[in-house]
C-alpha cells in the first residue's frame, strides 16, 4: 500500500471568484484554482474540485482537513464537509502572516469588495470592509477597461509605462467614466489614463478604509486586483512604502482557511471532508420564511435528493442543522 501525502483543502467562494487550494503539511501550495463564480457557487465549487483533480493526483493525497471562507462559506462547508468555516478577515490575515510572519497591514481588493486588515504581533487589531460601492473594488477597473476596449489583464502593462498619472475622480464609477472620457477627448495618453484610474481606486480605498488607522510596514497587497502591477505602483506612491504582492495573491483566502484547517491537527480519517465525489452530486437549495415570531427569518435549506443536509439563517437556531439526524433532534427539542 502506498503511503499518501498529508494535504489540506481550502475553498474561498465569493460573489465574483471561487478559489481552491491544496496545501502540503508545510503549508506549501500543491495546486491552486481561480475561477469565476458566475452566480452559481455550488457549480463553481464542484467544477473547481474537478480542476484540482486534473492538476494533481488526489489519490496520492490524504486530505486531513478542509477550510471554507467567503460570502458562501456556510453553503460551501455543507457541500464539501468543512472542518473549519471562517470569515474572510481571519482567512486573509492568516494567509498574509504565512507569507510575511511580521506583517502589519493587509490591503485586499477583490471584484466586489475590499478589505483593510491591521495586525500587531500576528493578531488582528482592526479592520474595515467596503462591499457597497463599486468605486472601491475591482469592478471599478473592470468597467473602465470595457469602456477603453483594453483587457483588464493588460492594465498593469499600460500603467507601468506612464510617466504621470491623469487625475481622475474616483469616488463614483459614473463620475470616473465621465472624467476619463474628458481626458481622452483632450488627448491624454492612454497609459496615463489607466495609471490615473489605478490612483483613483487607491485614493478611494484609502479614504474609505484607512481613516484613523496606522498603516505600518511590512505591508501585503492581495486579492485579484493585486495582479495589476499599476495598482501596486499606485499604492507605493500613495503610501511611500514597499508593498509586497504574494505569489498566490489571488487565492490567499483559500490558503488562509486551509491553514486554519491544518491547525485543527486532525488525524487521518477524522476530517468531515466528503471526498472529491461530491462533484457528481446534484444539490438543491431553497428558502422559506419562518413565521414563528416577529423576526420572520429567511431560512436557507440545501438538499440532495430527499435528504436535507443543512439549514441556516434563523436568529434563534430553531431550524439550524448540519444533517438530517441532528436537525430532527434540535427541531424536536425546540418544539418541546
Amino acid at each position: 500500500m502506498i503511503d499518501r501525502k498529508t494535504a489540506y483543502l481550502g475553498i474561498d467562494v465569493g460573489s465574483v471568484s471561487t478559489n481552491l487550494v491544496i496545501l502540503d503539511e508545510h503549508a506549501g501550495v500543491l495546486a491552486a484554482v481561480y475561477r469565476r463564480t458566475q452566480g452559481q457557487p455550488i457549480k463553481a465549487v464542484q467544477e473547481g474540485l474537478v480542476e484540482l483533480t486534473e492538476m494533481i493526483d488526489v489519490d496520492e493525497l490524504e486530505i486531513c482537513g478542509v477550510g471554507a471562507t467567503g460570502s458562501a462559506r456556510h453553503l460551501t462547508g455543507v457541500i464539501v464537509g468543512a472542518d473549519v468555516v471562517k470569515n474572510e478577515i481571519t482567512a486573509h490575515a492568516v494567509a498574509a502572516s504565512q507569507v510575511i510572519p511580521d506583517v502589519n497591514t493587509v490591503l485586499e481588493i477583490g471584484g466586489q469588495d475590499s478589505k483593510l486588515i491591521v495586525l500587531r504581533d500576528g493578531i488582528v487589531t482592526d479592520f474595515a470592509m467596503n462591499s457597497v460601492c463599486a468605486a472601491g473594488t475591482g469592478s471599478f477597473l473592470d468597467h473602465q477597461s470595457t469602456r477603453l476596449g483594453i483587457p483588464i489583464e493588460s492594465f498593469g502593462e499600460y500603467a507601468l509605462r506612464s510617466a504621470a498619472p491623469a487625475h481622475i475622480a474616483g469616488r463614483c464609477s459614473v463620475f470616473a467614466e465621465s472624467d476619463m472620457i474628458h481626458k481622452q477627448q483632450v488627448g491624454v495618453a492612454v497609459d496615463d489614463i489607466i495609471y490615473g484610474l489605478c490612483h483613483a481606486l487607491v485614493r478611494n480605498y484609502l479614504n474609505n478604509l484607512a481613516k484613523g488607522k496606522d498603516l505600518l510596514e511590512p505591508m501585503v497587497f492581495q486579492g485579484g486586483v493585486a495582479a495589476n502591477a499599476g495598482m501596486k505602483r499606485a499604492f507605493e506612491a500613495a503610501l511611500d512604502v514597499e508593498v509586497v504582492v504574494p505569489t498566490y495573491h489571488h487565492v490567499m483566502g483559500a490558503i488562509g482557511c486551509a491553514i486554519l484547517a491544518m491547525e485543527q491537527e486532525l488525524s487521518p480519517g477524522e476530517t468531515n471532508f466528503k471526498g472529491f465525489e461530491v462533484t457528481g452530486l446534484v444539490y438543491e437549495t431553497s428558502t422559506f420564511v419562518c413565521e414563528g415570531c416577529s423576526n420572520t427569518c429567511e431560512v436557507v435549506r440545501i438538499k440532495v435528493g430527499d435528504k436535507t443536509l443543512a439549514r441556516w439563517g434563523g436568529r434563534c437556531g430553531k431550524w439550524e442543522m448540519q444533517d438530517g439526524a441532528s436537525g430532527r433532534r434540535r427541531q424536536k427539542a425546540a418544539a418541546g
